[in-house]
């Protein structure tokens, strides 16, 4: 009689998401959204953004408006340049809805006031493999 014995694989986010958990447990309430840059080249939406104390689970996928602040790739000329870069934005949902023709999905516009780079190497908060990757076609969901 043969036993195989089924070996769990850990997941080797565990340690750096406890973190991430403990620091969106302790953001101060305020007037700024965080954000995480999420790009695409074939997607023109922008990223996910948060209130503070919420889960990325929470997070909404967005268009920007960036009539009064350019986004900070852009500002700099480098699109796509901060993928995976973790923000403190200031600014406003504005209520209005926007598609997004590449995934045929219509998304919250929001409105850049502001914002402070937090972290270029934040926790993940994907668990589709290559969800950064900017040449895959996947809009992956946060958790």
């Amino acid at each position: 009689m043969l036993f195989v014995s089924g070996c769990a694989t850990a997941d080797p986010n565990t340690q750096s998401r406890s973190a991430m958990l403990t620091e969106i447990n302790s953001e101060p309430q305020g007037d700024y959204f965080i954000a995480r840059r999420y790009y695409k080249v074939d997607y023109k939406f922008w990223g996910y953004i948060r209130k503070p104390g919420e889960s990325w689970a929470a997070a909404r996928m967005v268009m920007l408006n960036e009539q009064e602040k350019l986004a900070p790739d852009r500002e700099l000329g480098k699109l796509g340049s901060d993928n995976g870069y973790e923000y403190k934005f200031y600014g406003k949902f504005t209520g209005e809805t926007v598609y997004e023709p590449a995934s045929n999905g219509f998304y919250p516009e929001f409105k850049l006031k502001g914002y402070e780079l937090k972290n270029v190497t934040p926790a993940p908060i994907f668990k589709v493999p290559g969800a950064l990757d900017p040449q895959r076609r996947i809009i992956a969901k946060p958790y």
